[in-house]
């Protein structure tokens, strides 16, 4: 199958074309004719599955299909794509433009910790889509600079992270305010109880497309695990960087104090090292997301969702300084890698403290991981497991993870910056287990158990209904925005 067979128009062929692609991924092969189709979709993939061309390129095309206001009339708002962080609302809108730089529509994006008069600039300009997270288009909603009286078409990017990071009441607060008839399309990695809850109140007869098993690795990542002291690991981790000359390597941390660390001890041992965590200032974020595409920065170390909306199509190495304690969150981290079509390797250095961290993700992917001890990095056999520490996150609980050896041990907050702009829509195979998209009850999307959650995280019930947290309140979860800037 190829592009020219999905039904796209020219212009979007020739763009897409321009970027390489010739061939869609499971993802845009289903979803851009369902989209197309005009209705509702619920889409179940991964980041790297080619999600973002799979609804940005049939939006272009409806869009399109419309004449262009008279001269002199002020464009209305007729797409809305809402991700969880900076990064990936960047990624997206720069994806917008890329493909459709050849029709005479006009986007924006906008998030907080930048300011707010250029969005509003652009908006009474006016703009056909907006690509926003949720914090920053309630900003603009309540001081009425956006009007989204016209909106036709709604997109809800990576909704089980929004869901995650505590977004479901601004979501509703956005919901709200919509127009009831318009397209509605929501793509989730995983379709846990709550996914299925809110697709049951936004979906209507949705078309459900699923491209990869829930949880299932790619094939194409070699995963290693190397035993070693918990004292040893940043000696190991030089070593191997250093023995096998790998660049652009992202390192995961388990908390932003330990990221910085991590970094700055790296940097010491002559590799080029920096970290990113919601606490970084938004140009150092910048600055490191920019070095790290450009491959002048050898290694960036990132706590989980600080490492959402880095696209990479073939990021060669993941390394798990520590191991996460979700197993799912192991799945997204190792998905980084192994890319529209690449090798990739994702190495994990797990000490004594982590083996029941380990048995936790073997089971959840459903075979062990090869084992490979390095000479002079053999393990103390007699070192007895110390446990992970768990820490108060400011009434959402407490939950393991506290660093060790006299970290701080503040709640996590702080906001998001953007990525350097790059085309985020084609990345990689799609896994397995796809199937023709068909009209179906929102409510039998998905299969298997929901996810389990974070230590902290509250049960569906809390995140679906109750009363809203209040703007400018405590401390979120881990490592999510303070509530009162989140997602800005």
């Amino acid at each position: 199958m190829s592009f020219d067979s999905l039904g796209l128009s020219e212009p979007l062929l020739r763009a897409v074309i321009e970027q390489g692609y010739t061939t869609p991924t499971p993802i845009q092969s289903q979803a851009i004719p369902a989209v197309l189709n005009g209705g509702d979709l619920l889409a179940g993939a991964q980041t790297g599955t080619g999600k973002t061309a799979g609804f940005t390129l049939p939006i272009l095309q409806r869009l399109s299909e419309t004449p262009a206001p008279a001269a002199g009339a002020k464009r209305p708002v007729r797409a809305l794509i809402l991700t969880p962080t900076r990064e990936l609302a960047a990624q997206v809108e720069e994806s917008v433009r890329t493909y459709g730089k050849y029709l005479k529509l006009k986007s924006t994006v906008m998030f907080g910790g930048v300011g707010i008069n250029p969005q509003i600039d652009a908006l009474r300009r006016g703009v056909d889509i907006v690509v926003a997270t949720p914090g920053r288009l309630l900003d603009h909603m309540q001081q009425k600079t956006i009007d989204l009286s016209k909106l036709e078409i709604l997109v809800l990017d990576e909704a089980d992270r929004m869901l995650d990071m505590g977004f479901i009441h601004d979501i509703k607060r956005v919901l709200a305010k919509l127009p009831p008839k318009r397209q509605n399309l929501l793509f989730s990695a995983t379709f846990s109880d709550e996914i299925k809850t809110l697709a049951d109140s936004l979906l209507d007869k949705p078309a459900l497309i699923e491209v990869a098993r829930r949880n299932s690795t790619v094939e194409a990542i070699a995963q290693k695990i190397h035993p070693v002291d918990r004292d040893k690991k940043r000696e190991l981790l030089t070593h191997l960087i250093r023995q096998n000359n790998w660049f652009q390597v992202l390192v995961f941390s388990r908390t932003k104090h330990g990221a910085n660390r991590l970094a700055e001890q790296l940097t010491k041992d002559g590799i080029s090292a920096l970290a990113i965590h919601g606490n970084k200032s938004q140009s150092a974020r910048t600055r490191a997301l920019a070095e790290f595409k450009d491959n002048t920065l050898q290694v960036l170390v990132a706590t989980d969702i600080a490492a959402r909306g880095i696209d990479i199509d073939q990021l060669p190495h993941v390394v798990n300084f520590d191991l996460p304690n979700v197993p799912e969150d192991y799945v997204h981290r190792i998905g980084r890698t192994g890319r529209a079509g690449a090798t990739g390797e994702a190495v994990s250095l797990v000490c004594v403290d982590e083996h029941q961290l380990l048995k936790d993700i073997e089971r959840l992917i459903k075979r062990p991981i090869p084992q490979e001890v390095i000479a002079g990095f053999e393990p103390d056999p007699t070192q007895k497991p110390e446990p992970i520490l768990r820490r108060s996150q400011g009434g959402g609980g407490a939950r393991q993870g506290a660093p060790r050896q006299g970290a701080p041990k503040q709640a996590n907050g702080g906001g998001r910056g953007p990525a350097k702009p790059a085309h985020g829509g084609n990345g990689g195979g799609g896994g397995n287990g796809s199937r023709s998209p068909k009209p179906v009850a929102a409510k039998t999307g998905g299969n298997g158990a929901a996810p389990r959650k974070p230590e902290g995280a509250r049960p569906a019930g809390a995140l679906l209904g109750g009363k809203p947290r209040s703007e400018g309140g405590g401390a979120g979860r881990r490592d999510t925005p303070r509530t009162g800037q989140r997602g800005r």
